[in-house]
């Protein structure tokens, strides 16, 4: 039977390595997508999520930190060092054409659309709220219940479906420009 996450939170703010080994395990991949999907930079993302650990330690050691909902927390930490990072980023960084030709392959026309498909999506996301963004990653990239998009960002679930909701719209108005059928 799995451990629930109170009961392994317990255990690792008594510095339990077991108990910060499973939480490392369980929420590295997760919060990596989260970060990677933010910043859609590989470093940038491994470095961020190795922070969100490194700060987790950190706050447990100082007797501070989580005491409940330890993923909120994580997530929370994850989605205010993106935010940092952006201050700090005053350019997008481009890799070379070249490369992305290399690496296409003989797939190069479907990996062109695929490439502008996504490049479309994000541009639509980055037009959102910045809480409208957290929503909709939250809720469909990474699976989570209204209840715990709710929890990470600090509101109540009756906030996060009208979140959603005119976030889904801006996304569709967007995407699908008027007079095309959906």
């Amino acid at each position: 039977m799995k451990e629930n996450d109170d009961d392994r939170l317990q255990r690792a703010r008594a510095f339990d390595r077991t108990a910060l080994a499973a939480i490392y395990d369980d929420y590295y991949p997760p919060l990596y997508r989260y970060i990677y999907r933010r910043t859609g930079n590989v470093e940038v993302a491994q470095d961020l999520t190795a922070v969100v650990f490194q700060r987790f330690l950190q706050a447990i050691q100082a007797g501070a930190g989580p005491e409940r909902h330890l993923r909120a927390w994580l997530y929370r930490v994850a989605h205010n060092l993106v935010i940092d990072h952006y201050h700090r980023q005053q350019y997008e960084q481009y890799s070379p054409l070249n490369d992305m030709l290399v690496a296409a392959g003989d797939n190069l026309e479907q990996k062109a659309d695929q490439a502008l498909m996504v490049e479309q999506v994000r541009m639509a996301l980055y037009q959102l709220t910045d809480d409208q963004q957290q929503v909709i990653m939250l809720k469909f990239l990474e699976g989570l219940s209204n209840a715990e998009v709710a929890a990470i960002l600090d509101k109540p679930v009756g906030a996060v479906k009208s979140l959603q909701h005119r976030a889904l719209a801006a996304l569709q108005r967007c995407l699908i420009p008027a007079g095309e059928p959906t």
